[in-house]
């Protein structure tokens, strides 16, 4: 069973628009948090992830980082074990 992937981003970014294309070529189900003009979501990212910059991107419970971490564990073969629930 899939974990749930949550994204923190904002529409006009280009790394979160890069993120958000990688997970739905996978067919990756995700919430997508928008934060502009939301403090609340912003400041509930930077205490999750101890991150300001956006995309923020968590699989289950886990914190992946950003657009640049979500496509090195996608190179390093590591990301659909994670997405399916069976990776570290």
């Amino acid at each position: 069973m899939q974990p749930p992937v949550l994204m923190y981003s904002t529409a006009w970014c280009p790394y979160c628009v890069r993120a958000r294309h990688l997970l739905e070529h996978k067919g990756v189900e995700f919430e997508d948090l928008r934060i502009e003009g939301r403090m609340d979501l912003r400041t509930q990212m930077q205490m999750r992830s101890g991150r300001t910059s956006v995309p923020q991107i968590f699989i289950g419970e886990q914190h992946i980082g950003g657009c640049d971490e979500l496509y090195a564990l996608d190179h390093a073969g590591k990301l659909d074990a994670l997405l399916a629930g069976t990776g570290d």
